[in-house]
């Protein structure tokens, strides 16, 4: 049996979860998320938990199991708690900002790089980082995490000074430079 698919999935208090066939809607204080899994999972709640079980041992039954389960708990997760992705900026100069609810980001182009907000996400750039550190709320998982990497795909980080965006705790590995001629 799968590691993952096995383990119950525990309800915490003021989260909410509907489960209508393979539909799953999960309501909690920061929000509401819905979505459809494939029709051959059993979805089902008991006790405070919710828990997936698969028809058959076949291969395919055996992946989507781990998988419906880790979309459901992230779910939960996400309607209770939130995720936060954060990025740090480095380099001489560069630097992000908020105007309004939109992130603004200064990352050595001609022209300022200007990132829309969404309904569901949030961006947040401390005052003490003096806008070298940017935090991604939100409920989705999957939408902060592509938020992220949309936003670290304006300014790769560079392996030679090891400028440029990256996440927190990403380690760069840096090259050598030129070595002068003898």
């Amino acid at each position: 049996m799968s590691r993952i698919g096995k383990l119950p999935i525990p309800i915490p208090k003021g989260v909410t979860v509907t489960i209508n066939a393979n539909e799953v809607t999960v309501k909690g204080p920061k929000g509401e998320l819905k979505d459809t899994f494939h029709a051959d999972m059993i979805v089902s709640q008991e006790d405070g938990q919710i828990i997936i079980e698969r028809p058959t041992e076949s291969n395919r039954h055996r992946s989507l199991h781990g998988l419906t389960r880790a979309l459901i708990n992230n779910m939960v997760v996400g309607v209770s708690e939130g995720f936060t992705r954060e990025l740090n900026i480095t380099g001489v100069g560069y630097r992000a900002e908020m105007q309004g609810t939109d992130l603004v980001l200064h990352v050595g182009y001609s022209h300022p790089v200007v990132v829309k907000a969404s309904p569901t996400l949030t961006f947040d750039v401390p005052k003490d980082s003096r806008g070298t550190l940017i935090r991604i709320e939100g409920i989705n998982k999957q939408e902060v995490g592509q938020r992220a990497a949309e936003i670290r795909k304006t300014r790769l980080p560079e392996p030679y000074k090891g400028k440029g965006i990256t996440y927190a705790g990403e380690i760069i590995r840096r090259k050598a430079g030129k070595s002068a001629k003898k």
